[in-house]
């Protein structure tokens, strides 16, 4: 795969209630609508058996392992997830709009779980390797607001293993997504999610076509 032909990849990040998914949306429409291949996807999940690990995760089933089983089971479904989708989409030419990828391990595992941060750089070593984004959109709001927005769309559903967690859990979050963003400045970059999810979009697009010029990328043939 020569760096001429191969898609872009692309993940959002950010706490709960920030706005990514449905910011993931939006992107794949307006690459779409340049012409581009577009694979959206998310984290945990994106392939079969990340998803089947996606209901266990998210279930709490895997909270007795702790931090360091979680991040383990987070690996696992990453590296099918890379194999499966990720790789194969970028090798033929396509743009990659990931939900969550491994920052979320170091944020959620790492820093709030309190994990040794070299315990998260060499697993994240050895499943993610060469393969990191080109570009992460790291969607900041405060934790209060994010929390409530995450309520109000799950509605009387219950709140899964994470956004359960405690107000001081989500605040530690924030700060590493933005310790994370101030450590690569050169892939990531910190968007405003309070604004209107039209702004919050134009804020995205901006910083996707002076990184990436996606006007310029090939098209896939007929």
């Amino acid at each position: 795969m020569s760096p001429s032909t191969r898609g872009r990849f692309i993940t959002l990040e950010g706490g709960e209630g920030a706005g990514k998914s449905v910011q993931a949306k939006r992107l794949e429409e307006k690459l779409k609508s340049l012409g581009l291949e577009v694979v959206r996807t998310r984290e945990p999940g994106g392939s079969p058996q990340a998803e089947a690990l996606r209901e266990a995760i998210l279930s709490g089933f895997a909270a007795p392992f702790g931090p360091e089983g979680e991040a383990i089971l987070f690996g696992a479904a990453r590296i099918d997830h890379l194999d499966t989708t990720i790789l194969p989409a970028l090798a033929r030419g396509a743009w990659v709009v990931c939900d969550r990828f491994a920052d979320s391990t170091r944020a959620y595992q790492g820093v709030a779980g309190n994990l040794p941060a070299a315990y998260v750089a060499r697993l994240e070593q050895v499943v993610v390797g060469p393969n990191s984004p080109d570009l992460t959109l790291i969607l900041d709001i405060p934790a209060e607001t994010g929390l409530k927005r995450a309520a109000k769309r799950r509605g009387k559903g219950g709140a899964d293993r994470f956004e359960a967690e405690a107000l001081a859990f989500h605040q530690t979050l924030r700060r590493a997504f933005l310790d994370i963003a101030s450590a690569e400045p050169q892939r990531c970059a910190v968007i405003d999610a309070l604004k209107p999810p039209k702004d919050v979009a134009a804020a995205i697009w901006s910083v996707v076509e002076a990184r990436l010029d996606p006007t310029s990328a090939p098209k896939p043939g007929p």
